[in-house]
């Protein structure tokens, strides 16, 4: 049976999940719910009933329901843990995970709809503002992520390297890659950056990475 995923075509996190599921070559249905129609679909009964956080995306394995991009692309690592996104040393995977949050935690939530809207909403920022808070966020995360790559490159240079850690694709990568987007649609300086870009660069052509973009999907506006 193959998996469904509750998605929405801009989502980063749900970007995420799609490219894991591409690499390791697993079918899945799309489920769209759009964030916005509505008040947004993802706040449906329908939908809190499979994940109480209303969060989205959500990967359904034959009634098993799995919340949260990262604890996702874990799960499909343990069921099929071919081709692998978390190298074999624990030291080395801590440093793929580390890198992964330093993504998924620290600088994704800070620039997504509902922070932004709250901000709007709640705290009377104007567009300008918004901007400013979002180019801040990327930006600080973006530096520290260049730093810690280039730290782990050896001597390949900052517009050579392929991968944020190693020779191969990892979680770190796949969360990079969506996070890279939102800051070209969000109109950051991304010349700070030039090991972040060379890698997306590469990423963005692999056939997984590309079948996953936001505007190949189904629901894509």
């Amino acid at each position: 049976m193959a998996f469904r995923l509750y998605t929405y075509w801009r989502s980063s996190a749900a970007y995420r999940v799609r490219i894991a599921l591409n690499l390791k070559s697993l079918p899945y249905e799309s489920v769209p719910k759009h964030l916005l129609r509505d008040g947004g679909e993802q706040k449906k009964a329908d939908y809190l009933a499979l994940n109480p956080q209303g969060l989205i995306p959500a990967l359904a394995d034959d009634g098993f329901v799995v919340p949260q991009s990262l604890a996702i692309c874990e799960y499909l690592e343990e069921i099929h843990p071919e081709p692998r996104l978390l190298p074999g040393s624990a030291r080395d995977r801590a440093i793929v995970r580390g890198m992964s949050l330093a993504v998924a935690c620290d600088t994704h939530p800070l620039n997504n709809l509902p922070i932004t809207g709250y901000l709007r909403r709640e705290l009377g920022a104007d567009d300008a503002a918004v901007q400013r808070w979002i180019e801040h966020w990327i930006g600080r995360g973006f530096a520290g992520l260049e730093r810690w790559v280039g730290s782990c490159a050896g001597d390949v240079p900052a517009d050579g390297q392929l991968y944020c850690y190693g020779s191969q694709v990892t979680l770190a990568d796949v969360c990079l890659v969506p996070q890279m987007y939102n800051a070209r649609r969000f109109h950051v300086e991304l010349s700070p950056y030039p090991r972040l870009v060379s890698i997306c660069r590469h990423l963005e052509a692999l056939p997984a990475f590309a079948a996953a973009r936001p505007e190949a999907q189904p629901d894509a506006e």
